[in-house]
Order: structure tokens, then sequence, then C-alpha cells
């Protein structure tokens, strides 16, 4: 029987509904439900480390493998409460003057957000910024389908979530060294890089070109040569005439 620990790495599918309706799902079949064609399938997670949502992280740890769940995950780890702070009163005009045409039970984004239109009266129109599911009690249904102990596919799917991409890497075994060639990542690695250890006992670095290398030698080289230069002739004879006034 293979128990799931904490940092372990795992394929996982599930569905997540909210009042009997899926909002979220890794199965082909679920999703065609809900009118998502896009390519579902199962994903690759690291166990404990905030990769799912907060609920369904924290019932993972010690499940097996192979075998269907069921859990019912309270707002409070789900979507938080709803927050009246997040309905607001808009003037019509704004919606207005962005050839929106506001009414009950539009989803619209503004802001950055995604909010929902709840009353429109006179010139003012109410808008809710509260997620969808604030305030609702999520009920997932998942199964573990294996732990995954291949490290690129564990490095890919760290990339898949905290980069949204895929960059090319190569491991240094002796070392312990995952290096990536893409120099923009290195402020990921600066905020991220102590986690990625954490969580799979390798340190990430950048390969810095052999060009940049050099440059970076000779910089320091002519930093040293500057500080170790000896006085010009006429600041050392400066110095002199100075005494001697003091004299």
């Amino acid at each position: 029987m293979s128990i799931v620990q904490k940092n372990d790495f795992i394929e996982i599918e599930f569905t997540g509904k909210a009042n009997n309706e899926i909002f979220d799902t890794t199965k082909k079949e679920e999703a065609k439900k809900i009118g998502i064609e896009a390519d579902v399938k199962p994903i690759i997670v690291s166990v404990g480390n905030e990769m799912l949502l907060k609920g369904l992280d924290e019932n993972i740890e010690g499940k097996e493998i192979e075998k269907q769940y069921s859990i019912k995950i309270s707002p409070e780890k789900a979507f938080g409460p709803r927050n009246p702070s997040l309905i607001k009163t808009i003037p019509i005009k704004v919606f207005k003057e962005k050839n929106m045409n506001p009414v009950p039970g539009l989803t619209l984004q503004m802001d950055n957000y995604l909010a929902k239109v709840l009353s429109v009266s006179g010139g003012r129109v109410i808008v809710d910024f509260n997620n969808p599911l604030a305030g609702k009690e999520i009920e997932y249904d998942f199964k573990i389908l294996r732990k995954v102990e291949d490290v690129k596919e564990k490095i890919n799917a760290l990339q898949d979530f905290f980069f949204r991409n895929k960059f090319e890497f190569t491991i240094n075994e002796k070392d312990k060294k995952v290096i990536f060639k893409e120099e923009k990542l290195l402020q990921f690695l600066q905020i991220f890089g102590a986690k990625f250890k954490e969580i799979t006992g390798l340190t990430f670095e950048i390969e810095i070109k052999k060009e940049e290398a050099v440059k970076n030698k000779e910089k320091k080289a002519e930093d040293v040569e500057k500080k170790e230069e000896k006085p010009k002739a006429e600041d050392v004879e400066k110095k002199e005439e100075k005494i001697e006034e003091k004299k």
C-alpha cells in the first residue's frame, strides 16, 4: 500500500463541484458537460505546497494511490467567505464610457477582476467583485493515479505551475543541481529557488554564458586595478604642499 506524503509529486485527477455544478475538472468527459473543449487531463503537483486549492491540498497527504475519494471543503479553505465590502456601487456612465451595457446577472471583467452585475437602477449599477464561489462549500471527487519519481517530470510540473511555461534545463546529478539556460528566469529563481530546493532537494541555477562570464571577470579585474592603483604624482605633490603649509 502506497501512502502519499508531503513533498511527494503525484499525478491526480479530480472534479470540483459547488451546488452540484462542476466548476473545475481534469476529466475530459466531465469537461464536455460544462462546454470545455480544451485538452483537459490529470495534473502533476507536489503535495502540501499550495499547488492545489488549500482544502484539497491539505486532504491529499496520507491518502492511498488509486483509491477514489470524495471530500467537502468549507468556504474558508476554498474560495473564502463573501466579503460585503467587495459589493460596489458604480455610476452607469463608467460602463457607457467603455461601451458596456450592464444588465443584472451579467458577468464582466473590470480592473482585472471578474465582477457580476447585481442590479441597475437609474444612474447606478451595483456590482459584486466577490469570487463567484466565495461563501460556498466545495466538494471534490479525486483519485491519485501515481507517484511521480522522474526528476524531469517533477521540474516540468513546477515550471507549469510557477512559470506557466517550459524552459530547457539540464540536471547535474553529482552536484544535485538543475541548470536553466534562460537568463530571464533569474528573478523567478531568486523568489522560488529556496522553495524548489525544499521540495526537490535540488539547487536551481542559471547557466551564465561564457561571454558574460568573461565580461564579469574582466570587470572585476578592472575594479581591483583601480583600488590598487598608485596615487598620481600631482596628488602626491598637493598633499606635500598641504603638509608644508601646516608647518
